[in-house]
This record gives C-alpha cells, sequence and structure tokens, in this order.
C-alpha cells in the first residue's frame, strides 16, 4: 500500500504586539500617581532621560553620567535591555524599609502611656489595657479580667483605665457607647441636664428618632430634645475610627474641568508628573565606537518612544473629557440628577478613536470637577450598548434625584416615600414606593420618621 505524502502552505494573518505598544497601552491606563512611579523607574533604568518636576526642578542623567564614562557604561551593560544594576538587593531592600510607618491607634496611644505613666507597674496595665482596644477605640475586657490578667487590684486597674480614658482621641477606652459619649460630654464640659440625660437614658429613643417619648419622660418640649439630642450627634461614637493600619489613599484627579464664562475648559494636571526629556549628551554620538553608538542608540529610541507615549496619553484623555464635558452640559450645570446616557463606544466614534482606547483612557482616572472630584469611569453605563437594558442609568439617576428631593425637603416636614414616588412620577420616573425605599436607604437616609425635626 503506497502512502501518499503531501506539503500543504497555510498563509495566516496575525498580529503581533511589540513591547513599546504593550508600554503605550500600559502608560494610558495609569493613573497620575502610577505614572509618576513609572515615569520615575524609567528615569533611573535609562540615562538618556533627564526628569523635570512641576516646580522647575530637573533632574538629568548628565549629573551622573559623563561624555567620558558612556563607552565605559555601554561595555558594562553589554546588549542586556532589561534594567540596569543600578542598586544592589541590600539597598533596595533599604529604600523600601525606610519608607514611613502608618499612623495607628495602637501607636498613638502608646506614645501617651510612655509619657504619662512613671510607674512601671501602671504603664504594664496602661499598655495591656491599649492593646484590649477594638478597631474603633472600645475596651473589649472587663476591669475584672484585666485586673486578673495583671495580677493587680481592680481599684488600681480602674484608676489606670481613668487616666487612659482622657488620652486622645476623646473617648478611647469606653465599654460602651454611653460611656463614650459621656467622657467626651465631660471633656467638653457639656455633660448637664438634657444632654445627660439623652446619653444615660435614652440613646435607644434616639436611634428609634423617638423625640416626643423622650420629651414625655423628661417634662419638656420637643424642640429641647431635638437641640439636646443633636449636641449628642456631634459626638464620636468611634474615637478608633481615625486611626488604621492601611495608608490613606489620596485621589489625584488627572484632569481639571473649570468654569469658565458661559462654559467650561478641560486641563490636564500635569503638576503632579514629572516632565521627561532628551539628554543633550546622548544626541551627541559620532564620537564613539560602534557598540557604543548602538548602546546610545537603544536609550535614545527608548526615550523617545517613552515620552511620545506619555504626550499621546495626555492628547487622548483630554480628547475624552472634552466629548465627555460637551455630552454632559446639564449634568455640569443642573447636578447627579441631570446626567444623560452615554457609552464608551460614542465618545470613540466621536474622538475617531477605538473603543477599547476610550476604556484605557478612563481606567483609574479621576476628574476634578466644580462641584467635586468624581471617577472618569461613573459617566458611562455600559448596559446601555444592548437595547432595552438601561436598568442601571434609571436607578443611578432615580438615585440622584431622591438625593436632591431629601436635602431640599422641609425637615420640619420630610418627604415620606409614598411623596418621593410621587415626585419621581412628576419627572417621568414611574418606579414603585418599594424601590424608592430601597434605593433611599442605598443613599444612606433613614425613613422620614427618624428624619423629621421638632
Amino acid at each position: 500500500m503506497q502512502q501518499e505524502q503531501s506539503l500543504n502552505m497555510n498563509l495566516s494573518q496575525h498580529l503581533a504586539m511589540t513591547m513599546k505598544l504593550q508600554q503605550a497601552i500600559q502608560i494610558l491606563q495609569l493613573s497620575a500617581q502610577d505614572l509618576r512611579a513609572e515615569i520615575e523607574k524609567e528615569y533611573l533604568e535609562n540615562p538618556a532621560l533627564e526628569m523635570e518636576y512641576g516646580d522647575g526642578a530637573a533632574e538629568s542623567g548628565t549629573e551622573t553620567f559623563r561624555a567620558e564614562d558612556i563607552s565605559a557604561l555601554a561595555h558594562y551593560l553589554g546588549e542586556d535591555s532589561g534594567q540596569p544594576r543600578y542598586f544592589t538587593d541590600d539597598q533596595e531592600q533599604s529604600a523600601e524599609a525606610a519608607a514611613p510607618a502608618d499612623l495607628t491607634l495602637e501607636r498613638e496611644l502608646l506614645e501617651q502611656v510612655n509619657f504619662a505613666f512613671a510607674d512601671e507597674v501602671e504603664r504594664a496595665i496602661a499598655t495591656f489595657l491599649v492593646g484590649s482596644l477594638d478597631e474603633n477605640g472600645y475596651l473589649t475586657l472587663s476591669v475584672e479580667a484585666v485586673a486578673e490578667a495583671m495580677r493587680e487590684t481592680q481599684e488600681h486597674v480602674a484608676a489606670v483605665l481613668e487616666r487612659v480614658q482622657g488620652f486622645e482621641p476623646a473617648g478611647v477606652a469606653a465599654r460602651s457607647l454611653s460611656e463614650c459619649l459621656r467622657i467626651q460630654a465631660r471633656q467638653q464640659g457639656i455633660y448637664e441636664g438634657l444632654v445627660a440625660a439623652v446619653i444615660d437614658r435614652h440613646l435607644d429613643e434616639v436611634a428609634a428618632a423617638h423625640i416626643r417619648e423622650i420629651a414625655e419622660a423628661e417634662n419638656c418640649s420637643p424642640a429641647d430634645v431635638q437641640m439636646a439630642v443633636d449636641i449628642v450627634r456631634k459626638l464620636n461614637p468611634k474615637p478608633g475610627n481615625a486611626y488604621g493600619s492601611q495608608e490613606t489613599d489620596y485621589v489625584t484627579p488627572d484632569v481639571l474641568v473649570q468654569r469658565v464664562d458661559e462654559g467650561y475648559q478641560v486641563t490636564l494636571n500635569d503638576n503632579y508628573v514629572p516632565r521627561l526629556h532628551i539628554s543633550s549628551i546622548y544626541q551627541q554620538a559620532d564620537a564613539y565606537d560602534d557598540k557604543t553608538k548602538k548602546y546610545i542608540s537603544q536609550r535614545l529610541s527608548a526615550a523617545a518612544w517613552l515620552i511620545n507615549s506619555i504626550e499621546q496619553r495626555r492628547e487622548t484623555i483630554r480628547h475624552v473629557v472634552e466629548e465627555i464635558v460637551r455630552v454632559q452640559r446639564d449634568f455640569l450645570d443642573k447636578g447627579p440628577a441631570y446626567l444623560h446616557p452615554m457609552t464608551m463606544k460614542e465618545v470613540a466614534d466621536a474622538i475617531d478613536v477605538h473603543e477599547s482606547t476610550v476604556s484605557r483612557a478612563v481606567a483609574n482616572k479621576y476628574v476634578e470637577l466644580p462641584n467635586g472630584i468624581m471617577a472618569l469611569r461613573k459617566f458611562f453605563t455600559a448596559n446601555l450598548a444592548k437595547p432595552g437594558s438601561n436598568e442601571d442609568f434609571i436607578a443611578a439617576q432615580a438615585r440622584a434625584v431622591i438625593e436632591t428631593l431629601i436635602k431640599e425637603e422641609d425637615a420640619h416636614k420630610p418627604l415620606s416615600d409614598q411623596k418621593l414616588c410621587a415626585l419621581l412620577k412628576e419627572r417621568n420616573m414611574d418606579i414603585s414606593r418599594r424601590t424608592v425605599m430601597k434605593y433611599r436607604e442605598q443613599l444612606g437616609y433613614p425613613s422620614s420618621v427618624k428624619r423629621k425635626r421638632y
């Protein structure tokens, strides 16, 4: 049996994404903070770059690499395109270890313990108490339990606890909500009369907004009780929440939208991002040997591509935000209730780019508007890409209207869910009372009974 052999050739086409293209896409997705870190990293890796901060202070690779050093540096690096070995592992680890530590409640209190207690035994008891606080600043153990663990008398522990309860933040080391508020009220000199009565006897009624019941029990007017409750509500029920074990994340807006005359101006926030330039010494390669010239060419090419990618990022973000501002003029003029449905594809078509480019341009980005900072992604409703599927947008718009109505209501006659439902229908939003109640709760507003003021 003869076996047939044949040779087939198939021609296929595919897109190979180069490292430079990947870098450009990555840079487009970076937030302002991440872009700053990426620029500083690239500056360290590529001596052909000069870096200038927003204040005009420049850092130049020429300060480290002189003309006569370039040839030796090229031979040292060879043809390796990886990261230059500017630091040893030990140096890198030391730099990371030198980062400032987070300020925690425990650390803050222990500093006060060391200052307030000279006696070693009392300092040990206070340290044990601080270690027994929860994240809200409340003491999780009883005086009896602490005394037994420390092999001290309850009286001694109670005396130390009283001093710890005088530390900052006010109300720390309390064993209950009423004790926490009582400590703060005493420190402020307001623990008297109705304020003291509300703290000691009526916190449950305050939570349920039973102002009239408190007034009847204390034989006073609801208005007086309302005033006392307002004072109590200004106290901090969770004094430990001001501290944490994680570093606070600060949002840096990538774009600023400012009202100018009758319109709005879009400006890129470049103050936070360093500017890059090509080092002049690397532009003079004629005097070097071929190997050095190749090294210089590679570094210059990488530097030029990086600078171009950053500039392209700026232009893309600016075009995207300008289109958002054009479409969302009512939102900017009148507020969240007037946000128009908008998809990334619509913006992409308007500025003549691919939809994925818009998606990357708004990823991890924030815009500072005249009324606050907002994530760029919040302007888009992805589900609107499907016909008839605009539930998410309607819900967002309804919540915005409900929030506006509640903020503008008469506090003495707050709007019920049924009344909110009727007002929404006047705006062509046919939403059931149960759904209105759900949206109100999602916004964090209590019922009209609990919002009522006297």
